[in-house]
């Protein structure tokens, strides 16, 4: 059984920051990505954020380019999303996921990811 554990969410206010951090416990795997998805309220879940463990690739939703920046160690499958200027349109539940296929060009698709955690709540005030 592989676990998907994040932490560091909260409530912020506008034009702050967070970290929010993401470990896997459990079996061991490997994963080709490993990333952030949020599901707001009255919305669909939308990618974030992923990195690809062949080559460190990042890549980023239009929405948070240039705000949010993505890490992580492949070897200890963490990942790490540190999200400045925050806005209260980024209020949402993070959850973090892990990708074990070579999903390429679709790593803003959910249901390629096969592992998700349970995610954690980040509310931004203005």
């Amino acid at each position: 059984q592989v676990q998907l554990v994040e932490s560091g969410g909260g409530l912020v206010q506008a034009g702050g920051s967070l970290i929010l951090s993401c470990a896997a416990s459990g079996r061991t795997f490997s994963s080709y990505y490993m990333g952030w998805f949020r599901h707001a309220p009255g919305k669909e879940r939308e990618f974030v954020a992923t990195i690809s463990w062949s080559g460190g690739s990042t890549y980023y939703a239009d929405s948070v380019k240039g705000r949010f920046t993505i890490s992580g160690d492949n070897a200890k499958n963490t990942v790490a999303l540190q999200m400045l200027s925050l806005k209260p349109e980024d209020t949402a539940v993070y959850y973090c996921a892990a990708s074990t296929k070579r999903i390429g060009i679709y790593y803003r698709v959910p249901r390629l990811y096969d592992y998700w955690g349970e995610g954690t709540q980040v509310t931004v005030s203005s």
